[in-house]
């Protein structure tokens, strides 16, 4: 019989009791795959009597993670902890000392993942991270793999699952914001403190994860423009269904030429559009490359065993690498110097709601400012408001750049016939 595999485990929560379940009930599979066994030999927890959803011998556990990191019969670190600074610096030491490590954590990778992929490269080691993007849907793997003789250059989904299933329950059934986001946390679906999911940080690291891959370039997070779902309201969601739109949370990578934008923001769809459909806690990617035209790559976001099956294939990945004896070549080093569009070169669509003063002459004026940028209308709504002489108007624009349309809310707001701006998002997949 080859010897094992053996495993050090950093984490035993969700996702790490789904790793071990795959691992124990996959054996055969695995053994098949790699022809050889795999086993966990060590697993770091922060509690070792803590009831647990998989069955662990006791012997296993350790709240010291130098006797998982230093153990020289460890080949390969999972990273299903979590943590930015200190899981960084322990996964730093498992590649200095030759250790394989696979990671679900797209905190550490947006934030860190360069360094930790040339850590990889200069020790010999594979680094996989197929788990921090879109839980169970491998489109980590085909960017690098499936799609890898191809010019990728467009990337848009939905790749947060908390938010998607609020926006699916506030657009299905009218639910009002907070009611929607204290469901999705006693169902688990959302943390204690959402402000990662809700304020569109967590999709912002993942959208850095795939520009990075799909674009082959140094894409950081702070290069992702970020807007959460907070300030979206019924009424927005109304007008949108009655406009013929659905409301998601978007992340979008799209290159033009040498030059690349990359956003996270709620954005309207057409209904007919495939991102449209998809609900609850489900992700979806568009994939767009010159050769292969248009792609879609659809299914759980997040949960134990979906995510742990994107680990436990990372894990096979790096079997396999370790028996053909080529580990530590798959990181390829960014092809492409870095480079942002400006404001002036981001195009969109775009839906506002203001209300005006009701009186002659008001919609005029709005219109002139739009049509001194250049900026014209795809969709009109104007309806009296029961507030004493008020009009609400809602637009949705032709494509217009991003700087006329931010300069167009800065001129509407000086204007004395502007009671206020109520609302504007970004419009996508609905042609030119």
């Amino acid at each position: 019989m080859v010897n094992p595999i053996s495993v050090g485990l950093l984490g035993l929560g969700t996702v790490g009791s789904g790793v071990v379940k795959i691992i124990e009930n996959h054996q055969d599979q695995l053994i098949h795959q790699v022809g050889c066994p795999v086993t966990v030999k060590k697993i770091l927890v922060r509690d070792i009597y803590k009831e647990r959803d998989v069955k662990v011998d006791s012997s296993l556990l350790t709240t010291n993670v130098d006797e998982v990191i230093n153990d020289p019969g460890i080949d390969v670190i999972i990273e299903v902890m979590g943590g930015v600074e200190e899981t960084k610096q322990h996964l730093l030491r498992a590649l200095q000392q030759g250790k394989h490590v696979v990671t679900a954590n797209k905190d550490l990778m947006a934030l860190y993942g360069s360094e930790l992929l040339a850590a990889a490269t200069e020790n010999g080691c594979d680094l996989f991270y197929e788990a921090s993007v879109a839980g169970g849907i491998p489109i980590l793997r085909t960017l690098v793999d499936g799609l890898s003789s191809d010019r990728i250059t467009k990337m848009m989904g939905i790749v947060n699952g908390t938010t998607n299933f609020i926006l699916t329950k506030m657009c299905k059934y009218g639910s009002a914001y907070e009611e929607v986001l204290a469901e999705a946390q006693e169902l688990g679906y959302a943390e204690a403190d959402p402000s990662s999911d809700v304020e569109g940080l967590d999709a912002a690291r993942k959208m850095a994860i795939l520009a990075r891959l799909g674009f082959s370039m140094n894409i950081d997070l702070e290069d992702v423009q970020v807007r959460g779902i907070t300030d979206i309201t019924e009424e927005d969601l109304n007008y949108g269904k009655r406009l013929g739109y659905t409301m998601k949370l978007i992340g979008i990578a799209h290159r033009e030429g040498e030059k690349v934008e990359v956003s996270v923001q709620p954005t309207f769809l057409p209904d007919s559009h495939p991102l449209a459909s998809v609900s609850d806690e489900y992700n979806a990617v568009y994939v767009y490359g010159e050769a292969v035209g248009e792609t879609m790559f659809y299914g759980p976001g997040a949960g134990s065993l979906p995510t742990a099956t994107a680990v436990v294939s990372d894990l096979v990945a790096v079997m396999k690498n370790m028996r053909l004896g080529v580990n530590g070549r798959s990181a390829v080093a960014p092809q492409y110097e870095k480079k942002l569009k400006a404001p002036a070169e981001i195009f969109s669509k775009y839906f506002l709601r203001i209300h005006v003063k009701d009186q002659v002459g008001a919609f005029a004026k709005i219109t002139t400012l739009f049509s001194e940028r250049g900026v014209s209308f795809e969709k009109i709504l104007q309806l009296p408001l029961k507030e004493n002489g008020l009009a609400e108007i809602v637009i949705v624009t032709h494509r217009a750049s991003q700087k006329d349309y931010e300069d167009i809310l800065q001129q509407l707001s000086d204007l004395e016939i502007v009671h206020n701006i109520k609302s504007w998002y970004r419009v996508e997949g609905d042609g030119k």
